[in-house]
């Protein structure tokens, strides 16, 4: 099924820790893809346990004990079902909305707020020693991730993001990623925040079925950008929050027009619902898929695209995540 159509790790797998950057992973017979956890942000802010922080949303709940043990919890069910199909996982940081001035409004000094996260997941990961798993360092975007218009410009990204990427790095997690990036110059910048760290990263997009970015830029420029400008460049790049359906489009375009910035594109993470963002922006229920038709989705689109990373976005749940695993390790 879809590891027989791929022959390594995601691209950031085969980077050390030293900048030394492969963009390409080297063949090593078949391997399994990675996969990545489901919804962490819209499962847990609908959880009646749980109380978000209006700044940093999630990424407070670890200084909360009752809280702290909902956010195990659900990471834990996660990392179960890569261990129960025998895959890796990548298991991500809290930390989608802890940059400098959230932190900062919410009282929070944002470098002991991001290595107390990453504190946190690496007792989550020991626990669950010898399973291999990830520990990535998650950014996002300063505005709202379906408001292009609200995002940074390259400079102010770069300086904006810094101090989170470093804090992350600092507290040893293996990789970061920057996810549902909306707009190329906060991307840009972004990018170069993560390549000072000298750790592999990743960015991924949030994308419209036509093959851009919400801003309108076509994805291969947001990849061509990106890779001329960070250095070093991404290891991979990454679409997050958008259904297959949506992703197959964007990805055929794009593959059709340029295949060398398709085949940069090495992990997805998959919204549960086909609507638009505009039509997602504030809703105030779950849009969702039944588990197995949205698990065969995502398997074709990733079998499809040599998808590397294979994870989870809004609208997932542990049944959806279990359905994609069980077809990953067919």
């Amino acid at each position: 099924m879809v590891n027989a159509r791929i022959s390594a790790g995601l691209g950031l797998t085969a980077s050390d820790r030293t900048g030394k950057m492969m963009t390409k992973p080297a063949a090593s017979g078949n391997h399994a893809p990675r996969l990545g956890e489901g919804s962490l942000y819209e499962r847990l802010r609908r959880h009646p346990a749980v109380a978000f922080d209006p700044h940093v949303a999630h990424a407070a709940l670890i200084h909360d004990d009752d809280a702290r043990g909902v956010l195990a919890a659900v990471h834990g069910e996660y990392l179960d079902i890569g261990r129960k199909y025998g895959l890796e996982m990548q298991a991500g940081t809290a930390t989608w909305r802890a940059g400098r001035s959230r932190s900062d409004v919410a009282g929070f000094d944002v470098d002991r707020l991001n290595r107390d996260n990453v504190a946190f997941m690496q007792e989550i990961i020991a626990a669950r020693r010898p399973q291999p798993i990830r520990l990535c360092g998650v950014l996002g975007p300063h505005g709202d991730a379906y408001r292009p218009e609200e995002g940074l410009d390259s400079d102010s990204a770069e300086r904006f993001h810094r101090p989170q990427a470093e804090a992350l790095a600092g507290a040893g997690a293996d990789e970061l990623a920057a996810f549902t990036m909306p707009a190329l110059p906060e991307a840009i910048g972004i990018a170069a925040a993560m390549a000072a760290t000298d750790l592999p990263y990743s960015v991924s997009f949030v994308i419209r079925s036509a093959g851009t970015l919400l801003d309108g830029t076509p994805i291969a420029d947001a990849v061509a950008r990106i890779d001329g400008t960070a250095d070093p460049a991404p290891a991979a790049y990454l679409v997050n929050c958008v259904h297959p359906s949506v992703f197959r489009q964007a990805m055929e375009t794009t593959r059709r027009e340029r295949p060398g910035a398709a085949a940069r594109i090495e992990g997805f993470q998959a919204n549960t619902s086909a609507r638009t963002p505009e039509e997602l922006d504030g809703l105030e229920d779950i849009d969702t898929q039944a588990p197995e038709p949205f698990a065969d989705a995502v398997a074709a689109v990733c079998e499809q695209f040599a998808i590397r990373l294979i994870g989870g976005c809004c609208g997932t749940t542990t049944a959806h995540m279990d359905a994609i695993a069980r077809r990953l390790a067919t």
